[in-house]
């Protein structure tokens, strides 16, 4: 059993990991900005809360977004926070809840750069690019996963598995599936200081 801090807990990709590492038997601490019932407060951009809230734990799963604040400026200062925080507390292992438009296709081109890729919010998508620059220049042991093209919506049902794959546009998984990957990297990480793409 491991002992994980999911940051970003009452959030849909967050409340899954809770859940997921919850009934594989695992200790877990629930952290949000504005926590609600069993969570704790944790801003992912505060380093030193990261680094409290993360003592003694095995490993952190962060799933995190700020629509009151820049893309820009949030992404690049929670992941500095999160690598400053974890090296406090002695976590080397991170996995963090990444996106799909910026992970290569089966030709490596980032899937943000195919043809008629909606450009409308590549500011965004740029933004957790820098995240992983960041996370890429640290020591941590850290990966990023992501729905290789979007979440499942319409099917949020969780199937029991996935697949790690390129980036693909049309590929769908949901947040319940997702969990298990994220979990899975906590259980037995397969994949190191690297962005992948899962769908079902």
């Amino acid at each position: 059993m491991s002992k994980i801090l999911v940051i970003g807990a009452r959030g849909r990709a967050g409340r899954a990991a809770v859940e997921e590492a919850r009934r594989r038997g695992h200790e877990v601490t629930s952290a949000a900005r504005t926590p609600v019932a069993d969570m704790v407060t944790g801003d992912v951009t505060d380093a030193e809360r990261i680094a409290d809230l993360a003592l003694d734990h095995d490993a952190v799963i962060a799933a995190v977004y700020d629509g009151g604040t820049e893309p820009g400026v949030f992404f690049p200062a929670a992941s500095r926070a999160l690598v400053d925080g974890l090296e406090k507390a002695g976590v080397g292992r991170l996995v963090w809840v990444g996106l799909a438009s910026i992970l290569p296709t089966a030709d490596g081109t980032p899937l943000m750069d195919g043809p008629g890729y909606p450009q409308e919010y590549r500011s965004f998508y740029l933004a957790h690019q820098a995240a992983l620059d960041t996370f890429a220049a640290s020591t941590l042991d850290w990966v990023s996963v992501a729905p290789a093209g979007d979440f499942n919506h319409a099917d949020p049902t969780r199937s029991g598995g996935y697949r790690v794959v390129p980036g693909d546009a049309g590929g769908l998984i949901s947040y319940a599936d997702l969990a298990i990957a994220l979990v899975d990297e906590v259980d037995q990480p397969a994949h190191h200081r690297a962005a992948i793409g899962v769908v079902v």
